[in-house]
């Protein structure tokens, strides 16, 4: 092969120049001498060179490592497997058999998620649960907040209570009581500054009635679900998104599940 441009060389290699520059930087690659004619010219030997440099890159090989392989005066399976060939493709197939591992994981979520038809957002555990409660009838704008929720008590509740919490979810949406849990959220939602006390005091009362038996099932989970962390934050958040009859509605039904003590 006759001496030829690096425009050529990375053509014939079927790569970028830029990508050929690369090489250059990080010394995978010896970038040759200018000849008098102010050109670098390459020969066969180079793109045999870039050839092997693209094969290694394409198993994931780093850069770094590159030098020992390439430089090795005898094939890949003389040098030594304590630290050449062998263990960095040992490694790699560890790497990329975690990697599998991650993205089909990432991939039943996904599916799981479009199954529900619900926000890839929304804590996957939760999904089947939310697109009950989207069957109902909820507006969207309570959906929109009971999903904000759910996504700070995932966070808090963490590995560790994320089963509890599913649970929580899971008798909520259960075909006995989805449907008093939809009218009862459904009348909060309508709560606003037309609302009577009489209205309010009978909202509170069927509130509590409808929810009453999960929030006893909840305390006696084995281990039990502490949310406590946040609390305070989730009352933030209803203290932004609800209106001040809503507001009161959830003051009342704290009141009523957790008084005060004596």
């Amino acid at each position: 092969m006759p001496a030829v441009r690096s425009s050529e060389l990375a053509r014939l290699a079927g790569v970028t120049v830029r990508t050929l520059r690369h090489y250059h930087q990080v010394g995978v690659l010896e970038e040759p001498e200018r000849g008098l004619n102010g050109y670098r010219d390459y020969d066969v030997r180079d793109l045999v060179r870039l050839l092997r440099i693209k094969r290694l890159a394409s198993l994931g090989i780093p850069l770094d490592r590159m030098p020992a392989l390439l430089d090795d005066s005898a094939d890949s399976t003389d040098v030594d497997p304590a630290g050449g060939a062998d263990a960095l493709l040992e490694e790699l197939d560890r790497e990329l058999a975690e990697q599998i591992d991650r993205l089909s994981g990432q991939r039943a979520v996904i599916a799981q998620l479009r199954g529900h038809r619900v926000s890839p957002d929304v804590p996957p555990e939760l999904a089947p649960f939310f697109a009950v409660f989207a069957a109902t009838g909820l507006t969207r704008e309570l959906l929109t907040i009971d999903r904000d929720q759910s996504v700070l008590l995932a966070h808090f509740a963490g590995a560790e209570g994320m089963a509890q919490l599913t649970h929580f979810y899971e008798r909520l949406s259960a075909p006995d009581l989805v449907g008093e849990v939809a009218a009862v959220t459904a009348r909060f939602a309508r709560l606003g500054p037309g609302t009577s006390e009489q209205e309010m005091a009978s909202l509170v009362e069927d509130f509590a009635q409808t929810f009453q038996g999960v929030i006893a099932e909840l305390g006696e989970l084995d281990p039990p679900l502490d949310l406590s962390s946040s609390a305070v934050l989730v009352e933030d958040y209803a203290a932004e998104a609800l209106n001040p009859q809503q507001r009161q509605a959830m003051a009342l039904l704290v009141a009523r599940f957790d008084p005060p003590d004596a």
